[in-house]
């Protein structure tokens, strides 16, 4: 979907608005490339290799550039989990961009149709939403019991929904970084 041009790309621009962001100085400003469609974006911050903020959408409507530049100064500056990101902590910063496929929905029971490391997954419920990136799942060892459990605690659900009401979507993402 991406070239690695277009990642890097991403990547720099991420990290060039946290920059100006924290140090208040002037916003970088998205290039004019033709850049593909996407279901979504996340960016996620780590510091020497523990999460610092990760934040993203659903809905590209502003066009990928727009929306990672929009996602990393979220993720830097609000939220909720962590404070917002300080000048001193800019060199420890590592940048990591996932650009999200199109939502599947699936039977979650179904065998074989979550693989743990290349699905992520959200879950609906009464208006409630979670979303866990494909690369969450492998990073703490989970099973797919575990995943579809932890993604409906981040919805705010029962962490059984996914075996009653909850609405449960695959998805597929590039993830790259710094």
């Amino acid at each position: 979907m991406l070239s690695e041009s277009q990642k890097q790309a991403l990547v720099d621009l991420a990290r060039r608005t946290i920059t100006s962001h924290v140090t208040r100085s002037v916003e970088p400003v998205p290039s004019a490339v033709e850049w593909p469609e996407a279901t979504g974006v996340f960016v996620t911050i780590k510091r020497r290799g523990e999460l610092r903020g990760c934040l993203g959408t659903l809905q590209c409507s502003g066009g990928l550039a727009v929306e990672v530049a929009r996602c990393a100064q979220d993720a830097a500056s609000v939220d909720p989990r962590f404070p917002a990101v300080s000048r001193d902590e800019l060199p420890e910063l590592q940048v990591e961009v996932s650009v999200l496929g199109p939502l599947e929905a699936i039977d979650p029971g179904a065998p074989g149709k979550i693989v743990i490391g290349r699905h992520g997954l959200v879950a609906e419920l009464e208006g409630r939403r979670g979303l866990l990136l494909p690369q969450v799942a492998p990073q703490w060892g989970w099973t797919v019991e575990q995943f579809l459990r932890q993604t409906c605690v981040k919805a705010g659900l029962p962490p059984g929904a996914w075996q009653n009401n909850a609405r449960i979507f695959r998805f597929e993402a590039e993830v790259f970084g710094d």
